[in-house]
Parts: C-alpha cells; sequence; structure tokens
C-alpha cells in the first residue's frame, strides 16, 4: 500500500504514449505466460466495487488478480450494499444509509486496491462529467484505484482495444482507426467513445469519427480526430472499424436518430477490403452490427473480449509495483 510520502497512483484515464506502450507491452507478455507473476499479488486483496451490471469487466478483473495471485472480492453495491449518500453537508434523513466518506474509507481499509464501476446518470451532465460518484471513491478510499469505467471513461476496455490493434497491425505507416456510431433502442453512455478516442489519438494513431450530425462527442475526447459525417466516406480505406452506440452529448443523454443505415453490413466495406472491426460488447446483434459481420472474419470481438484480461492483468501489476 502507498505510503504517506508517496504520492497514489490511480488507473482512471490515458496518461502518455510512454506509458500506454509499456502496458501494452506488459499485456503481450502475460497473455503469452499469464502465470509469470503468480506471486507479486500475495497477500494483498483487491475490490471489484460494482455499482452497476458487467460480465467481461468482472470476470476479466479477477482472473487478472488470480493470475497475479492476488484476492479478488466482488461487491455489487447496488445490489448488495447500503444506499449511499454521496454528497457532503447532506442531512441523512431520507433514503440514503451510508455516506461516501464512511463506506470508501472502510473499503480502503480492507482493500490494496479498488476497482470501480459507476455509470453516468445521463441527466446531470455537469455532475457526469466531472465523474463524481466515481471520484468520490477516488477522494475518500486512501488506495489505488482502477476505473472499472466511470461516467466519462472506460480505460481498461481501450486498453484492450489497443492491445488488439497491436496484435494485428504490421503494416509500417499508421493504421487508419474508424470510429463509428451504431443505432441503439437506449440512451447509452459516452465512456467507451470517449476513452477509445483518447487512448487512439494517445497513442498516434489515424482517426476518424463518423456519425450522424447531433451526436458529436465532448472535444476534450475527440480533439485531433477527423470527423465525418459520411459513414461510407469516412470507411474508405479504414484499416480498424470500431463500432458504437452513444447518446446526444449536447442535448444531454437524448437520442436523435435510430437510422438503421448505420448498421455496418459487408456492404459498407466496398472501399475498406481488409478492414478488421471492433467493439466492446456486449451488442445488439442485428441493430448495432450484423450477424454477418459479427461472425465473420472481420470481427476482431473475442480477441478483444480475451485481452480484457491482460489488460486488467498489466494495470494491477503496475499499481502493484507502486506500491
Amino acid at each position: 500500500m502507498a505510503t504517506d510520502k508517496s504520492p497514489l497512483i490511480h488507473f482512471t484515464q490515458f496518461e502518455n504514449i510512454d506509458l500506454g506502450n509499456q502496458l501494452i507491452e506488459s499485456a503481450l507478455t502475460y497473455k503469452s505466460n499469464p502465470l509469470l507473476d503468480n506471486i507479486k499479488g500475495q497477500g494483498k486483496r483487491i475490490g471489484c466495487i460494482f455499482l452497476n451490471p458487467s460480465l467481461r469487466t468482472r470476470v476479466s478483473t479477477q482472473l487478472a488478480a488470480l493470475n497475479l495471485g492476488m484476492e479478488p472480492i466482488v461487491l455489487n453495491m447496488d445490489k448488495e450494499g447500503w444506499a449511499l449518500e454521496l454528497h457532503d453537508g447532506a442531512v441523512m434523513n431520507r433514503g440514503t444509509v451510508e455516506h461516501i466518506k464512511d463506506a470508501a474509507a472502510v473499503l480502503g481499509s480492507y482493500f490494496d486496491i479498488l476497482a470501480i464501476r459507476a455509470f453516468p446518470s445521463l441527466t446531470n451532465k455537469e455532475e457526469d462529467m466531472s465523474d463524481f460518484t466515481f471520484s468520490q471513491f477516488v477522494k475518500y478510499s486512501g488506495v489505488p484505484v482502477v476505473s472499472l469505467e466511470s461516467a466519462t471513461r472506460h480505460p481498461l476496455q481501450s486498453l484492450a482495444d489497443q492491445i488488439t490493434i497491436r496484435e494485428n497491425w504490421s503494416g509500417k505507416k499508421k493504421p487508419k482507426v474508424v470510429l463509428t456510431w451504431g443505432p441503439h433502442i437506449k440512451a447509452i453512455p459516452h465512456a467507451v467513445a470517449n476513452s477509445f478516442a483518447e487512448w487512439t489519438l494517445g497513442m498516434d494513431h489515424d482517426l476518424t469519427i463518423t456519425h450522424p450530425t447531433g451526436y458529436e462527442l465532448d472535444e476534450k475526447f475527440t480533439k485531433g480526430a477527423t470527423i465525418e459525417y459520411d459513414q461510407g466516406k469516412a470507411l474508405e480505406d479504414a484499416d480498424f472499424v470500431y463500432v458504437k452506440n452513444w447518446s446526444s452529448f449536447n442535448d444531454y443523454g437524448k437520442i436523435l436518430s435510430t437510422d438503421d443505415s448505420w448498421m455496418l453490413t459487408e456492404n459498407h466495406f466496398a472501399n475498406a477490403k481488409n478492414a478488421k472491426v471492433m467493439h466492446c460488447l456486449p451488442v445488439r446483434r442485428n441493430l448495432e452490427l450484423s450477424d454477418e459481420i459479427l461472425d465473420g472474419s472481420r470481427s476482431l470481438v473475442q480477441q478483444q473480449a480475451k485481452n480484457r484480461i491482460f489488460a486488467a492483468q498489466a494495470v494491477i501489476s503496475h499499481l502493484l509495483g507502486n506500491n
């Protein structure tokens, strides 16, 4: 555990290309030998705290910790914990039972690392953009915190995405990466799209983002990317195509379009013959992506999912190395 003299190190976002490359190489090493450091985390515990549902993030983080000899303990805070009060100075005479100050401090005393998943409300833009719920755990826990997805970012997913791109790219030029919006029936958070853009640009890839008018992402995450409203034009000569839905950022949390022509089929790749397709999962088949793409030779989605283990393992190992 970090001492008072050592600044805490968290994993919540893309930091720099050097650390990005270090984590990618570490993950690839662990992928070739998952039990390489199987005593590194011996005697240590990671608390995986979920305020929202999860499949890959939950299981991959547990497997990563176990590969390092660390004990993972999972708490579904939304179902198994007390209702949390998040605001300072609140008079707790209504539905909340425990203040985040107390809960986070207790969890910090139980664990060497905390891993937190806290989705946005998609109703309070200012609070969501401050990562309010997630940041309260960071503020009060007193231990290193790993983001298992916050209101604004999903860095473990994005690290796994960059590992997958590294494994599938051998060209001398920068790969052309396209992030394309896909239709959905629900208002979906921006975290995956934000984080993928941030990491892809940070790793110095050529990024084009395409979406219908009104679905512009926060410029904080997209500065340096090419924004193209014509999906067909955006896909030309693409090497990797990342499909993700997100709701409107400017008209916050709203669904402005459900145009099913944006769902990728093989017909979309007439001018991108060798493009590979990525998606973070879960995916709504034949809404966001067609069966023919998901089950075909272009699809990297299962490789991405497996790489979630080694992305988490690289991050946990990095944090353990600094404790």
